[in-house]
């Protein structure tokens, strides 16, 4: 008995000290806070980015006159929805929240911050930081040379086909996307990536890619992409509340790849810019052409375990048809969606704790269907009262 006590006492050692190193900062945050959760940048470090002209939306003859499908309800909790606003028209059509969050409530966007690193890139092009998205990544980071002779270039990972050896996955402690997100080095993880395969041959949905563009728009700029962001488009889209970017430590790097922290009103404003080309308040914030180009798929590359041309994925932006509908979409890990329907000229944001593990032929999250569903219902049927 006493051997086999030493022996555990042993093993705790040996287990504490490991843990106890500081290249497993990370692990010991992830053991102390587990999986991602939604409210969780108070636990980070911050940046502002910064609203500087907050006009709030205007608001439709028809505002919260409908009700959500009473079918949907019960699927909204189950996936445990805390926010729920559909535009139209450019105005607020449709809002409920949940849980005591509000208006003005602060959740992470996770994943579909990769939309704004996208738009970033966009805008970084626009004013000439940047000269294409065919510019060579080595010409800002001389460490990514390309492989087997072929030069990786920004477009590579803006369609996520770098062939760089990312590992995404969220339930392993020991996965660099936990170390993304829990870590203390940005800047070490994402240039530990090593190039394994030519790039544009394979869409590979990798985190530490979007990462790696926030660092290229950050040098080209000069700018922190908190800054940039909020100079290019957040206070041009007149969002009402500052957004907060959570980083890897105190005056560290934005963890540009997920972290924006903001509220489905203002969320529901990179929809709109979406729907409108680019435009707000008939001054174009990003080119028409780049975002034409983002928004819709790359079909040349191979969808990478299904055999087949990818139809899902666009320069960090999703695509769905639903109904026979085209829908672009922002989209996170626990089910944050912004989804911009041009034929209805709409925008349907959902957040919440949850997403389903099923996925459709199109390769989506099939909970997706819910949230278009009542969200097009109630479209529909303020259209058929006016």
């Amino acid at each position: 008995m006493k051997k086999a006590g030493v022996a555990i006492l042993i093993v705790f050692c040996l287990i504490g000290g490991f843990l106890a190193l500081p290249s497993n900062y990370y692990l010991r945050r992830a053991i102390v806070h587990l999986l991602p959760k939604i409210d969780q940048y108070p636990i980070f470090d911050n940046r502002i980015v910064k609203a500087g002209s907050p006009v709030p939306w205007d608001t439709s003859d028809e505002y919260n006159r409908l009700s959500l499908p009473q079918e949907s309800i019960p699927l909204f909790d189950q996936y445990g929805t805390i926010a729920f606003v559909v535009i139209k028209d450019g105005k607020l059509l449709f809002e409920e929240y949940w849980e005591g969050y509000s208006p003005q409530s602060h959740s992470n966007s996770f994943s579909m911050a990769k939309s704004i690193i996208s738009l970033a890139v966009g805008c970084a092009i626009d004013d000439g930081f940047i000269r294409s998205v065919d510019q060579p990544v080595k010409d800002f980071f001389p460490e990514f040379q390309g492989y087997n002779g072929k030069t990786l270039t920004i477009r590579h990972l803006l369609t996520m086909s770098a062939g760089v050896d990312f590992e995404e996955a969220y339930s392993s402690p020991f996965s660099p996307t936990t170390k993304l997100y829990y870590g203390n080095d940005l800047h070490n993880i994402t240039f530990g990536m090593e190039e394994i395969e030519e790039p544009e041959v394979n869409f590979i949905y990798q985190s530490g890619v979007t990462q790696l563009l926030a660092f290229i728009v950050e040098k080209a700029t000069g700018e922190t992409i908190s800054q940039y962001v909020s100079g290019k488009l957040w206070t041009p889209m007149h969002a009402e509340e500052d957004a907060l970017w959570s980083l890897d430590k105190k005056d560290g790097i934005e963890k540009a790849y997920c972290c924006f922290n903001s509220n489905a009103r203002d969320f529901a404003r990179f929809g709109q810019l979406l729907l409108n080309n680019g435009r707000w308040d008939n001054r174009q914030l990003i080119s028409a052409t780049y975002l034409h180009d983002a928004l819709f798929p790359d079909s040349t590359l191979c969808f990478i375990g299904h055999n087949e041309p990818n139809r899902s994925y666009g320069y960090q932006f999703w695509y769905l048809t639903f109904q026979g509908i085209p829908v672009h979409y922002m989209r996170g890990i626990l089910g944050q969606y912004i989804f911009a329907i041009p034929e209805k000229n709409a925008v349907i944001v959902r957040l919440g704790h949850k997403r389903s593990e099923t996925r459709t032929t199109q390769h989506y999250p099939d909970d997706i269907d819910i949230w278009l569903n009542a969200g097009l219902k109630i479209i529909d049927e303020s259209t058929t009262n006016n």
